[in-house]
């Protein structure tokens, strides 16, 4: 297999260092095209036994919308009684999900038994389909980051509560609530950094060897 040219490597290492969660968008529309071409990247991701469990829901509709709105702001004041005074005077103050202004709402679930893929590789660790839809997830961010558009993922949801709202079938299991538009800011460095919220670790602190 042929190695990219050494400008490609340097470039997709700029491109891994500079992806962000952006949480501050502008209200611009995200061409459809444009889109479509995220979501094929996102199709291209590698999955356990080629089951390709990704399934993707576009959230258009304002009701559903806001019920997400609305989820996401109770666990957010939840999540914040967790911590201590002085943290948690620091956690009221980030901004955590662009759901308001996103111009795009995408649903990333996984299908939990596909017919794809005929059980290859999964028979002793199920959670590799989870994990194949997270790749394309991955896919999906670092072409957004290379075209200049902006993506977060919004964790602090809790799925079951949301299950309804978004009507989904009953073997899809939620992955994660993505906001897609284009970023107000392109930070250097991690807005949750410059907060003050933690930092980056050195990789041998992550490095085990045996």
């Amino acid at each position: 297999m042929p190695a990219f040219p050494t400008n490609f490597q340097i470039q997709l290492q700029e491109l891994f260092r500079l992806r962000r969660d952006v949480r501050r968008f502008r209200p611009d529309p995200v061409p459809e095209d444009l889109l479509t071409e995220l979501l094929e990247a996102a199709h291209h991701a590698p999955s356990v036994g080629l089951s390709q469990p990704w399934r993707f829901v576009r959230v258009d509709d304002p009701a559903r919308r806001q019920a997400v709105i609305a989820e996401f702001q109770r666990a957010n004041d939840a999540a914040s009684a967790v911590y201590d005074s002085d943290r948690a005077r620091l956690y009221r103050s980030l901004k955590l999900a662009g759901l308001k202004e996103a111009p795009v709402h995408l649903l990333v679930c996984v299908e939990t038994d596909p017919d794809s893929g005929h059980g290859l590789g999964r028979q002793t660790q199920p959670e590799t389909l989870r994990d194949s839809a997270v790749c394309a997830i991955q896919n999906l961010w670092l072409t957004a980051r290379a075209k200049g558009v902006g993506v977060g993922w919004v964790s602090i949801l809790e799925p079951e509560r949301l299950r309804e709202a978004m009507d989904l079938p009953a073997t899809w299991g939620w992955v994660g609530y993505l906001c897609i538009g284009w970023p107000l800011e392109e930070p250097e460095i991690p807005v949750l950094e410059i907060a003050g919220w933690d930092h980056r670790n050195p990789l041998a602190k992550h490095l085990l060897q045996r």
